[in-house]
């Protein structure tokens, strides 16, 4: 027990040290977790043999994470995604299988070990790509998607991977089946069936998944949500995942895709979301603990002595995997960042690459020896992979600057309201007033936008708005009201501080990203500052007093005089707000916020209770609740 207890506290303590600082040094959480594990195995010496045990239990944070992912993924986006999946991500495990096969037979591999290594390094590591891609806001991009859609089909891909890898073998097929057979006879629903039971049996479980996702979820979870037990709950999602990953394990399949099918089964259920909330702590956990032991593992003996051979390879696989990504990017049409990050993404080796060298080894595919150096290869490409993206942070941060180098377009027209800004906020600007008849004239810096406007017949200029000659074009000393509505929270700032200065009569609009930022384009001189998650969240606000009961009319009331509550309160910490003091070292500022926000819900509160003292339908809070919130509600930053 107090070895258990020591074990689990090193593993800990790396990764609550490790990581932080790697995600404050700008290298990411998956790097911390590999260098913590290579501190506390390699390097120190603090945990030994039991690592490789340990691992098989993190890898059902991958299994949690596929499940996840899949719960996100609608069956309806998983059909749209077919023709990246077979086509794009098809392509890439058997084109790079044949040219990483093609390297290793050139080395001297013979042939049927060179396509068992082609086939574990086609696959990349789900875990570390897609961590890191949310983590870093890139799953939604073109690229991220792309990537996603390689991984998915190389998690597929494994199926008939682990079926072929026996037919590599040399010696005895017959004596290998039955030798199986007896090892995991008891723990196998296949074990001794003929081929067509293999299939019918896997066929079977995998329709069982799909069909207790449709039917049997629901009831069930219905039932636990009636005993209001939240742990509960939480048991039976974690049964879900274990007791899914477990049936895939007795068929031969990857629990990790098992578990990605009942997702996606369950994606339009109603549970989705507290099931999603309640897995995601472990899939966190696990995966970090499963990335602290691919760092544990590697054996620094047998690195030290194939060093040069190990280090080659890694870099000759990686860049094999890289040119045939390249080549998949150019065919299809993906550019400049959206091909860097595909590229540099899927460049490693995966998680599902040890479960398939270990499969190797068992099947007399690859001797011991060489499987030892692979493994270090798989997690030294690994280990490489952050890096990797912190490669594609620094392409991606000049490749930002590349649109400067287009030729700007020459603004030959002046409208009523000029709108920089052309993005999910400042289009929905334009297109209502082209609606009711008003001219303006757009600008953005970003030429994609500009380009994808003009394919739905909207006009618009390429250039940077922040220069004074261009806004002139544009009409800025004749036009009634400019709508600032940039990404660049700079940008914003310089260009409502320009457009002031030259015209103090005209009507500034400006889209704020956060509080710091209204107080910057206030100080400026904006005339109307529009938060840009404020104002849909007074919406959901209105919506839910009228789900309470509230009558339309007084809900908006209550909407309304919220904002100009709010709007007032935010107009006068504006002028104690200071630009070179972050707001909670600013005692002038806290000491009134905390006033202000205190008269606001108690005013608030009571002329809501004027509101509603003649409505019984409406459910108020009592006077000491209300008291409640007003100091809940203290917060400068609320």
């Amino acid at each position: 027990m107090e070895s258990f207890l020591l074990q689990a506290s090193i593993y800990l303590a790396a990764a609550v040290i490790a990581v932080p600082v790697a995600k404050r040094a700008g290298l990411g959480s998956i790097l911390g977790y590999l260098v913590a594990g290579v501190l506390i195995g390699p390097v120190f010496g603090l945990v030994g043999s039991e690592t490789k045990d340990l691992q098989h239990f993190a890898e059902f944070g991958v299994v949690m994470m596929l499940f996840i992912v899949g719960l996100e993924l609608e069956p309806k986006a998983l059909w749209d995604m077919r023709h990246r999946l077979i086509g794009l991500g098809g392509l890439q495990v058997v084109l790079t299988t044949l040219a990483v096969s093609a390297a290793f037979f050139s080395f001297g591999q013979p042939w049927h070990i060179s396509v068992a290594i082609g086939l574990i390094f086609a696959l990349s590591s789900t875990a570390i790509v897609v961590q890191t891609l949310n983590e870093k806001r890139l799953m939604q991009t073109h690229g991220g998607r792309s990537a996603f859609s390689v991984l998915l089909t190389q998690d597929i891909a494994v199926i008939p991977m682990l079926a072929l890898i026996p037919l590599l073998a040399v010696g005895d097929f017959s004596n290998f089946a039955s030798q199986g057979a007896e090892e995991h006879s008891d723990m196998s629903l296949i074990a001794g069936l003929p081929g067509w039971g293999v299939t019918l049996v896997t066929l079977g479980a995998v329709g069982a998944v799909i069909l207790f996702g449709i039917y049997c979820t629901r009831p069930i979870f219905h039932f636990i949500a009636k005993a209001r037990l939240p742990e509960i709950f939480t048991a039976v999602a974690l049964l879900l995942v274990v007791g899914i990953a477990l049936l895939m394990t007795l068929v031969g399949l990857s629990p990790a895709l098992g578990t990605f099918l009942a997702g996606v089964v369950l994606a339009n259920s109603e549970y989705r979301h507290e099931l999603e909330t309640d897995i995601q702590p472990f899939k966190g956990l696990l995966l970090g603990l499963f990335f602290i032991t691919v760092g544990a593992g590697i054996n620094f003996a047998v690195l030290w002595e194939h060093l040069a051979y190990i280090l080659g390879m890694t870099l000759i696989m990686m860049l094999i995997k890289g040119l045939v990504l390249a080549g998949l990017s150019l065919l299809f049409k993906l550019k400049g960042r959206d091909q860097w990050l595909f590229i540099l993404s899927l460049a490693q080796a995966g998680e599902f690459g040890f479960v398939m060298l270990s499969t190797t080894v068992q099947t007399s595919v690859i001797p011991y020896a060489l499987s030892q150096q692979l493994l270090l290869i798989i997690a030294l490409s690994m280990l490489l992979t952050p890096l990797l993206f912190i490669v594609y942070d620094r392409l991606s941060s000049r490749m930002a600057d590349d649109t400067q180098h287009h030729e700007e377009d020459t603004i030959d027209e002046e409208g009523t309201v000029i709108i920089v800004g052309i993005g999910r906020f400042g289009q929905i600007v334009n297109r209502l007033a082209l609606a009711t008849g008003i001219k303006t004239v757009v600008i953005d810096h970003k030429i994609d936008q500009i380009d994808a406007m003009r394919r739905f017949g909207v006009k618009g200029y390429f250039g940077d708005p922040t220069r004074p000659d261009m806004m002139h074009a544009a009409g800025l000393m004749n036009a009634k009201i400019l709508v600032v509505a940039v990404d660049d929270k700079a940008a914003a700032v310089k260009l409502v501080d320009h457009a002031r200065k030259e015209r103090p009569d005209l009507y500034i609009i400006a889209r704020a990203y956060d509080r710091d930022h209204v107080y910057h384009l206030y100080r400026a001189g904006a005339d109307e500052i529009i938060r840009e998650t404020f104002d849909s969240a007074m919406r959901a606000g209105k919506k839910m007093l009228q789900g309470m009961g509230w009558p339309e009319y007084e809900a908006e009331r209550a909407h309304d005089q919220f904002f100009e509550a709010d709007r007032h309160a935010l107009a006068e910490l504006a002028e104690l707000w200071d630009p070179n003091i972050p707001n909670e070292k600013n005692d002038k500022y806290v000491a009134r916020a905390r006033e202000v926000n205190s008269d606001l819900y108690t005013s608030f509160l009571s002329n809501l209770t004027k509101i509603v003292e003649n409505d019984e339908e409406i459910e108020f809070p009592p006077t000491n609740e209300s008291a409640d919130l007003i100091a809940r509600a203290e917060d400068p930053d609320t």
